[in-house]
């Protein structure tokens, strides 16, 4: 898929998941450097947050914006998914007091190539949106199309609440 990423045409490395598709299991690793495996994750809907750079205004804004969302919203999991390491996304959380978020950093690759959102030329993922149903099918699907633009927060704030 071709996206807009600060002037330029890059491409995810396939064609990404859709809405009624299953979201594959894929391992990714938390703040602990621990893998963990998005299906046991599922024990309620998820949203997934997915930014190309931690360390970058956009991706910022968005992981704070979500984050604010988390503590209203009890019968949903929220992660954000990034290349950075597990170290970056430890030192920006802390840096930008973000504490219920759960960060997961998808450094081997595991999550972007599954889901193929990895824009390997330079190895960050797609700028996206997820929201995967406890069975694993995928309920929401936004691909923001210019890398640098923010996801439409109202659109999957109202899947998440017509799942409560």
């Amino acid at each position: 898929m071709d996206l807009e990423f600060k002037g330029q045409t890059v491409s995810t490395i396939g064609t990404p998941l859709s809405v009624g598709d299953n979201f594959p299991n894929s391992t990714v690793l938390n703040k602990d450097n621990q893998e963990v495996q998005l299906k046991d994750l599922l024990d309620k809907p998820l949203l997934i947050s997915v930014v190309p750079n931690i360390n970058t205004s956009v991706c910022s804004v968005q992981t704070k914006h979500f984050n604010e969302e988390v503590d209203g919203h009890s019968a949903i999991n929220f992660v954000t998914i990034s290349t950075n390491t597990v170290e970056e996304q430890s030192k920006w959380c802390a840096a930008e007091n973000v504490k219920n978020m759960q960060m997961l950093s998808d450094v081997k690759h595991d999550f972007g190539e599954k889901s193929n959102i990895w824009i390997k030329d330079l190895d960050i993922l797609a700028r996206s949106v997820w929201v995967v149903d406890p069975n694993g099918t995928i309920t929401y699907s936004e691909i923001v199309p210019v890398q640098t633009d923010e996801p439409s927060y109202d659109k999957v704030l109202d899947q998440i609440d017509q799942m409560n």
